[in-house]
């Protein structure tokens, strides 16, 4: 029997005994799914310019404790600038100015606020500072959330965004943190 054949055969098996999931079993199909229902242990978020910067850099994300710890370096921005710097819902940054990675990452639906203080999106993280040399040596905590395993609070497959302007962790929805100058999209890689 030949593998199109086993799929169709096991798919019709399933609608008929009604027992089955909608996708069918096969050896290809198992550890696809197996991978996507745990957490990952590691992913990576290569952040490129958007709104015409020069902001860049390359952040490693890891499980830990209560949330993902994201480490890395963001460069091209202005010597000691403090940029906003959160987790947005889309891992979309096709467009230009990364406006395709949709607003911050908000699955409770909280008000925008300082993480760690009071209601916040998921999303939400201290400002980044860069060192004299431009450079963000990013070291973030982001609680509440979890990398992979498809639950409602998973980052993995979101975008990060550093904006333009320092967070004020007050103003709504966003705080006035102004434009987007990198997005990279959150990829598991182990």
């Amino acid at each position: 029997m030949t593998r199109s054949a086993s799929r169709l055969f096991a798919t019709t098996a399933c609608a008929l005994l009604a027992a089955c999931s909608s996708t069918p079993s096969t050896p290809e199909a198992q550890p696809a799914a197996s991978a996507s229902a745990s957490t990952a242990q590691e992913a990576v978020a290569n952040l490129a310019s958007a709104s015409g910067s020069l902001a860049s850099g390359k952040l490693v994300l890891k499980p830990m404790g209560d949330g993902v710890h994201i480490s890395g370096d963001i460069g091209g921005l202005g010597p000691g600038d403090a940029r906003g710097f959160h987790i947005h819902e889309k891992g979309d940054c096709s467009a230009a100015d990364a406006s395709s990675a949709g607003g911050h990452f908000n699955p409770e639906a909280q008000p925008h606020g300082r993480a760690g203080q009071g209601p916040h999106h998921a999303g939400d993280s201290d400002n980044i500072v860069a060192d004299a040399n431009g450079v963000a040596h990013v070291d973030a905590h982001v609680s509440g959330v979890t990398l992979g395993g498809g639950a409602a609070n998973d980052i993995a497959g979101r975008a990060i965004i550093v904006h333009a302007a320092a967070d004020d962790y007050a103003s709504q929805p966003t705080g006035n943190a102004g434009a987007r100058v990198a997005c990279g999209v959150i990829r598991v890689v182990k």
